[in-house]
């Protein structure tokens, strides 16, 4: 279902609409064919007529209040699961030093068990660029041409994905944050508007950073160790990187389901 969903951020003057693609989901006992699904229906809207008077501090502890409501609506089930996906705008100052604001995705999930058990997740998707080491190198091994320069290399446009769980009384995940670590690891970030110099500076950067869809992800998790050093070990962190090749049929995927504390050791 799609609904506007207002945010209120605790660090944000004003409120923030976000139009929201949300799936619902509780469990079934042997004994019941099929869900109560306008019953989804009718608490999502319960809660949106709420946000209205009362905006939401962030789009996680919306799914996570859905999560807990949906066990009330639905008292057979002993599971529910919320997942929701937004369009998210961010100012940003391209490299023309021009003022403009990117596109990014929200994305937010919440489970909640009879026993009073509930887990929250706070994530974003991004796009960015990487330029293949691989076939650099063997460039490099082609070409004459002075091997302390870069040699040229194929791009390939990648969609980054974080993941953290934001443990009950946390509000030290905030979106921005995940989405600079993201588009930190990447061979470079990408832009709506560039020049054509712009262009060209934005190419060389990016090869001078070379990365297999591996490495996005490994730098995506040596960032989150040394930005959230207090959260404990258990919370879990999925970090994805995905680039559409250039040059090849496939695309190339890299994923780690993890937890702080793995990551520690």
């Amino acid at each position: 279902m799609k609904k506007l969903v207002h945010i209120k951020r605790p660090n944000k003057k004003s409120v923030l609409p976000l139009t929201v693609t949300m799936d619902l989901f509780v469990d079934l006992p042997a004994s019941q064919k099929g869900s109560h699904m306008s019953r989804n229906l009718e608490l999502v809207s319960e809660i949106i007529d709420q946000t209205l008077k009362a905006p939401v501090s962030d789009l996680e502890s919306f799914c996570a209040e859905t999560a807990e409501l949906l066990l009330k609506k639905h008292e057979y089930a002993t599971f529910s699961e919320v997942k929701a996906e937004a369009d998210y705008f961010l100012d940003v100052m391209y490299p023309s030093g021009q003022k403009g604001s990117e596109p990014y995705k929200l994305v937010a999930e919440a489970r909640a068990k009879s026993n009073g058990e509930l887990k929250k997740l706070i994530g974003v998707k991004a796009i960015g660029m990487t330029a293949c080491p691989c076939a650099m190198e063997v460039v490099r091994k082609l070409d004459s041409r002075d091997k302390n320069c870069s040699a040229p290399t194929h791009n390939q446009r990648n969609i980054g994905t974080l993941i953290i769980e934001v443990p009950r009384g946390t509000e030290v995940v905030d979106a921005d944050d995940l989405i600079d670590i993201v588009e930190k690891s990447f061979s470079s970030p990408t832009y709506s508007i560039l020049k054509r110099k712009d262009e060209g500076e934005l190419v060389l950067r990016a090869h001078a950073k070379p990365k297999f869809v591996e490495d996005v992800v490994r730098d995506i998790l040596s960032a989150v160790l040394k930005r959230y050093k207090d959260l404990p070990d258990e919370v879990l962190v999925i970090a994805r990187s995905e680039s559409e090749e250039s040059i090849h049929k496939h695309n190339a995927f890299a994923e780690r389901v993890t937890t702080l504390g793995e990551l520690r050791k």
